[in-house]
C-alpha cells in the first residue's frame, strides 16, 4: 500500500514540477505533516498525516500540497472509520488539496521567517480561498514551513450528525509542518 502510494506522490511531484517555472529555487517533500485537533465537551479528537506530497518554488513563491484523506492515523480504529466514512467520505472526496502563494519569505535570507500563506484550499469537494499565517526557515539545505490555522467544518460542507455533535468542535485546529529538500 505504501508503494503504491509513493508511486502516487512521486506522479504528482513529477505533474507539479512540469507545470511549475523553471527556477533553480524548488524545494520538495513526499513526507510533509499535517495535523488536526477538535476540541468537544465529551472527547477531544486528534488525527495526524505523514503522507503529505508538496512542491514550493522560492522564486515564485508558489506552493501547492495533495493530501491523501485515508491516510490520517488516530488513536483509535473507529474514530479512523468515522472520519473516512461518514465525515470526510473517501469514497467521493478520496484527496484534499492547496495551491497559492506564500508572501514574505525571502530565499536570500536565513532563518525562521514569518509568511503569510494564501490560495485555494479544496477540501471534502469545496474550494475556498484562505489566507493564513506561517513561517519559513531555511536550515541545513532543508527548508522547513509550518503553519497553524482553523477551518470551519460548515465553510467545506462537513456535516455532523446530531447525535455526535458534541464529539466534535465546529471548528478545527490544523498544523503543517513540512520538511522540504531542494531538487
Amino acid at each position: 500500500m505504501k508503494s503504491l502510494h509513493n508511486i502516487k506522490v512521486a506522479s504528482f511531484i513529477f505533474a507539479l514540477l512540469v507545470t511549475f517555472s523553471t527556477s533553480a529555487q524548488k524545494y520538495t517533500t513526499e513526507t510533509g505533516l499535517i495535523s488536526f485537533f477538535s476540541d468537544a465537551p465529551v472527547e477531544d479528537i486528534s488525527a495526524q498525516n505523514p503522507m503529505v506530497g508538496s512542491i514550493f518554488d522560492a522564486s515564485t513563491k508558489e506552493i501547492v500540497f495533495i493530501v491523501p484523506i485515508k491516510d490520517f492515523q488516530f488513536d483509535k480504529r473507529l474514530m479512523r472509520e468515522h472520519f473516512n466514512e461518514k465525515y470526510m467520505e473517501t469514497h467521493k472526496f478520496p484527496k484534499s488539496s492547496f495551491r497559492g502563494t506564500v508572501n514574505g519569505y525571502d530565499k536570500e535570507k536565513s532563518g525562521i521567517q514569518p509568511v503569510k500563506v494564501s490560495g485555494k484550499l479544496l477540501l471534502h469537494g469545496v474550494t475556498r480561498d484562505i489566507d493564513v499565517p506561517g513561517t519559513m526557515e531555511l536550515a541545513n539545505g532543508k527548508l522547513i514551513a509550518r503553519s497553524k490555522f482553523k477551518i470551519k467544518l460548515v465553510d467545506y460542507n462537513i456535516s455532523v450528525p446530531q447525535i455526535v455533535w458534541q464529539n466534535i468542535a465546529e471548528e478545527i485546529e490544523v498544523k503543517i509542518e513540512f520538511t522540504y529538500k531542494s531538487l
